[in-house]
Order: C-alpha cells, then sequence, then structure tokens
C-alpha cells in the first residue's frame, strides 16, 4: 500500500492590513516585493526597513533583485526585499522559486508578504508567483532513508499575504498547487512501490475523498472490449494487474464535457527492443502523462468546477518476458483498427490508443491526452516546453496563449494529413511507427489520432518539460508535474470553460 501524504500542506491567509511592527515581530520571516513605482524612502519607513533599504541598494548595483538581513528583536526575524519587474508568467514563477528559496534559507515556519509600489497586475503577478512557488516548496518528494531528512528541511507551513491590494483567490492557488504536487509525488516513486495495484489503490483513495467515481477495467474486461494494443503491452508483464482506470467528476450536467488521458506507463524497458541503461534508468517517471491527468481532475474536483471531468489512465508497465509483443506482431485496437507493430519501445501510443477510443465512446466534448512519450519532442523544444498537437486548427493560438498566461508554455505541431505516407501499413490499416527517427513526435500524434473519432475536439500534450534538471518555473524539482498549471488556464482562464473551448476549437 501507498501511504498518501497531505498534498497542499501550505496554509495561506491574506490581509488588507499592512505590515506592522507587530505583526513582523509574529513572523519568522518577512519579504518585501518592490515594484519599479516604488517611491523613495518606501522601504525606510518600513518596521526595520533603513538597513534592508541599503542592502538592496547595494545589490541593485551588482546587478541582483534581492537583499537579505535580520531583524533586532527577540525573534530575530528574516527580512528579505526582493525586485519584481518580471513581464511574462514564466519569469514571474521563475522570480517567484528564486525569491522562495532566499526566504527558506534561514528555515522559517511562517513567512509573510507585503508589497511596495507594484500596480495591479504587476502585483497580481508577484502574487501568482509566490504562492505558486512557495506551495512548490513546503512540499516533499516521496524519499525512503533509514534516518530522514531534518523535519526543517521542508519547515514552511504558513504563508500571510499582507497588505495585498489585489484579491487573491487561495482557494483555487491551493487546488492547483495540489493538482502539480500530486502528480510530482506519484512520478518520484520508485517502481516496485508504485505497482500498478498499489497505484490504483492510491487512486482510489484520493477519488473516494472527493465523491469521484472510480472503475477498473483489468485485462479480461478489456479483452472482451476487444483493447488489443493496450493488451499487446501489458502481456509482457510479471503480474496481471494491469488495466485501465477511469475517474468520473459528476457535479450536474448529463454528459462528460472534458475527458482526461494519460500514460501510465511505471516502468520502461523498451520491452523486446530493449533500452540501453543510460535510456531505461529513469522508466520509473514514464507513467508522469497519467499523474498529470490525475492531478488536474482532482484540482478541477477541488475548486468545484461546473462541468463534469472524466479521466482515463492507462496503467502497465512495459516488460521484457517470453510472451512480450514483438516487431511485426499483427494487433487490433478498440475501435477495429488494426495496427503493425514495428518498434516494442513505441508502446505509450499503443497504450493510449485503446484508451483513447474507449473515452471517446462516451462522446466528451473535448480529449486532452498527457504522455511522456517521444524523445524527439524534447529534441525539437527540449525541456523547457512540452509539445502540443490538434485535431483543430483553432487550436494553436489558443494552446499558446494558455501556455504563456499559466507559465506553463507550449509549442504547437503540424498535423497535415500527409504526414500519414510515413505510417503506411501493407498489411494491417496503420504502422504503430515509423523506422526512421524524424518528426516521430508528430507522428505519434497522427498514430493517435486515428483513435479519436474527428467529430471530437482532441489535444494532445507531449510532456517534454516533464522532467527539467535543477526544476523549471516555480518548481524547485527535476520532476516538474508539467500540465496542471496549462491545462486549468484552458479550462478556468479565459474561457467560460469546456462549451466554449469546444466551441471555440470547432468554430
Amino acid at each position: 500500500m501507498i501511504e498518501l501524504p497531505d498534498f497542499a500542506p501550505l496554509k495561506t491567509t491574506e490581509t488588507v492590513r499592512a505590515l506592522t511592527r507587530a505583526s513582523l515581530d509574529a513572523l519568522d520571516h518577512v519579504l518585501v516585493v518592490v515594484g519599479k513605482n516604488a517611491p523613495a524612502g518606501g522601504l525606510e519607513k518600513l518596521p526595520h526597513g533603513k538597513p534592508l533599504a541599503v542592502l538592496l541598494a547595494r545589490a541593485t548595483r551588482r546587478g541582483d533583485v534581492i537583499a537579505t538581513s535580520r531583524a533586532p528583536n527577540r525573534r530575530a526575524t528574516g527580512i528579505t526585499a526582493a525586485r519584481f519587474e518580471a513581464s511574462t508568467a514564466f519569469t514571474a514563477l521563475s522570480w517567484g522559486a528564486k525569491v522562495v528559496r532566499e526566504c527558506v534559507r534561514d528555515q522559517p515556519s511562517s513567512l509573510g508578504v507585503t508589497f511596495l509600489g507594484l500596480d495591479a497586475e504587476a502585483e497580481r503577478r508577484a502574487i501568482d508567483g509566490l504562492l505558486a512557488a512557495a506551495h512548490a516548496a513546503a512540499f516533499a518528494l516521496p524519499k525512503f532513508k533509514s534516518k530522514p531528512d531534518s523535519p526543517a528541511a521542508n519547515s514552511l507551513k504558513k504563508l500571510h499575504l499582507l497588505g495585498a491590494r489585489t484579491k487573491v483567490d487561495l482557494a483555487a492557488a491551493r487546488a492547483q498547487a495540489l493538482g502539480n504536487n500530486v502528480a510530482r509525488w506519484f512520478t518520484a516513486l520508485p517502481p516496485n512501490v508504485k505497482t500498478a495495484e498499489h497505484y490504483r489503490t492510491a487512486i482510489a483513495e484520493l477519488a473516494a475523498a472527493r465523491d469521484i467515481r472510480y472503475r477498473f477495467y483489468g485485462e479480461r474486461e478489456l479483452e472482451k472490449l476487444g483493447a488489443g494494443a493496450f493488451l499487446a503491452v501489458s502481456r509482457g508483464n510479471a503480474t496481471r494487474d494491469a488495466g485501465i482506470v477511469h475517474l468520473s467528476y459528476r457535479p450536474r450536467m448529463r454528459r462528460p464535457a472534458v475527458t482526461l488521458v494519460g500514460k501510465g506507463v511505471i516502468f520502461d524497458t523498451g520491452g523486446t527492443n530493449l533500452k540501453p541503461f543510460i535510456h531505461m534508468l529513469d522508466m520509473h517517471t514514464d507513467m508522469q502523462g497519467s499523474a498529470v491527468a490525475l492531478g488536474t481532475l482532482l484540482a478541477l474536483a477541488d475548486t468545484g468546477a461546473p462541468y463534469r471531468v472524466d479521466a482515463w489512465l492507462a496503467l502497465t508497465e512495459n516488460r521484457l518476458a517470453p510472451n512480450a509483443y514483438k516487431s511485426q506482431d499483427l494487433v487490433r485496437a478498440a475501435n477495429g483498427t488494426t495496427i503493425q507493430v514495428i518498434h516494442t519501445d513505441a508502446e505509450g501510443r499503443m497504450v493510449l490508443a485503446d484508451t483513447l477510443a474507449l473515452a471517446a465512446r462516451d462522446e466528451p466534448q473535448l480529449i486532452i491526452d498527457y504522455a511522456t512519450l517521444t524523445g524527439s519532442c524534447i529534441q525539437a523544444v527540449t525541456e523547457r516546453y512540452s509539445g502540443v498537437f490538434s485535431n483543430r486548427s483553432a487550436a494553436n493560438a489558443l494552446l499558446t496563449a494558455a501556455g504563456a498566461a499559466s507559465g506553463e508554455r507550449v509549442w504547437p505541431f503540424p498535423m497535415d494529413d500527409d504526414f500519414d505516407e510515413a505510417l503506411k501499413s501493407d498489411i494491417a490499416d496503420i504502422k504503430q511507427c515509423s523506422t526512421e527517427n524524424a518528426g516521430d513526435h508528430i507522428l505519434a500524434a497522427r498514430f493517435l489520432s486515428r483513435f479519436v473519432p474527428a467529430a471530437t475536439p482532441w489535444i494532445h500534450v507531449d510532456l517534454s518539460a516533464g522532467q527539467h534538471k535543477g526544476g523549471l518555473g516555480h518548481i524547485p524539482t527535476d520532476i516538474t508535474g508539467f500540465g496542471v498549471r496549462f491545462t486549468l488556464e484552458l479550462l478556468q482562464g479565459s474561457s467560460r470553460g469546456p462549451d466554449d473551448l469546444a466551441e471555440r476549437l470547432s468554430a
């Protein structure tokens, strides 16, 4: 069994009252965010602000934006001043991570944040960056050391916004952080801890706490449903615990408005086409797509999204075994499409094929799938962006805008029909992949599009930014949980939810 942590341990509050000497004395650390419109001498007027103003001026001359001091009170409260001039969501998130990292160096339990000289938009952006970074910093990824880390390693427990003019939706920020922390935490678990059985048991526990319906389709049920593509991959497993989890969040609507689909390959050896050591080392993270879909669903449920949301999670391993699938096998998927297998390490598109086909039977207004699918997407956009693909050309501008607004940046790729020439098969409806490497991320998306009805708007996210050394944006860990913020912005940002988004995609 997997013991679940508190996925959103940071407690946040806000007050219109400005920072006073009494409130400073009650906090372990105080952060003063200084904008370009800060009045002359404004920092000096704050409690214990004079020496901090001198230090910030020196730091500015060195080209830095942060200065830290300590108040001469009984608590020895730490005080940090940080200049804020970020112009994009991503730079605000990155700034937030840098500032929070500085503030938690002395391991405070409570952090107060106040603002000086920021207009409303800059203040909103600064608060968003700080809240996201603080929530991420306060959460610990799983460790199994015989001598646990000091409790102070993740000491931050409370964050207080003082005197902000911008009204902040703290519950939404918490839900967003919870979704990201869920995605990162499950992705980081070792594969012998996160077996398919243990993973789905943990998923069921999280779903039950939110009154989300849970159903599991095991191998026998999938065989009856004709899910030959998924079963081709799972039959190489040593245990018969693979299958597809279906989660249903139901407020008061009749049909699923949006469906999230996630690749959950818990460990990927490459199968018969075995991976070399260095490429297999971190393949316990190959299920990150399912964790992002799960985290997004939980975040939407926690914010009380007024529309129905389904999640379909394809959980299996891709193992080497005497009966594992192999090159040139002929496989039939749940929608009747026949597939010529080319390479067993292209297993992600196989399990997603059936999962997409089954999810589409409910006729959702929109399908979004997530997968750490191809190395070629990393080659194309690095690990700083993720690639996005859609069967609606109108989606590209909307996806790019959602990436920019959320700070989880994406880049759209072409989906022209003539790419299918590389997937033509003499013996089946389609080849699983090409023998060439060029544009495999595009070919993978073209392959997946065969399993989504043309009438259903569909978005595929190739999570090339799912892992980035040293973290990315507001995330301090290599595993980023990329995709939760992006999807929440896409669904809840400028649009009115899936109805409006599906209409705009089909325009």
